[in-house]
């Protein structure tokens, strides 16, 4: 991008993918896209609730995490193992140790948040609406190109 310019919208849309063939079609034009932003606006917070967190859940989450970690130790200790059996050894050893602690940690993290918080979930942020900014000096051209290409 350049700079600060002064930018106003040549397109609003609710799809992101509307507003990148916006910028395509002005890119296929020749336009100088450097110019351009796509810009999410009317932010909210969606959260998606997979299910409830109980004690088994808790330590089947942290298990998981924890084994790649576990296995990540593993890997750095193979490195230096003197045979192959020593390896996968040393490979599994971090594995399941680290699934241990993992469950461990889970289950403790778990019981720590006093039932505040008993569900899975995941949250992201979603625009409502995309606009296509423009550089004031490029405005005019944008328009015009994207008239002529509906």
């Amino acid at each position: 991008m350049t700079g600060t310019a002064a930018r106003e919208s040549v397109a609003r849309t609710t799809s992101y993918a509307t507003a990148q063939e916006a910028v395509d079609l002005l890119a296929d034009r020749g336009f100088p896209v450097e110019a351009v932003q796509i810009v999410g606006t009317d932010l909210r917070l969606v959260e998606q609730v997979y299910g409830r967190l109980d004690r088994g859940r808790a330590a089947l989450m942290g298990a998981a995490s924890g084994a790649w970690v576990g296995l990540l130790v593993g890997v750095l200790l193979a490195l230096f193992a003197t045979s192959g059996t020593a390896a996968v050894l040393l490979l599994l050893w971090g594995l399941l140790v680290g699934a241990a602690f993992g469950a461990l940690a889970g289950v403790a993290a778990h019981a720590l948040s006093g039932g505040r918080r008993d569900f899975v979930a995941r949250s992201q942020v979603v625009p409502q609406h995309y606009d296509v900014l423009v550089e004031a000096p490029h405005v005019a051209r944008a328009r015009e190109l994207l008239a002529a290409g509906r």
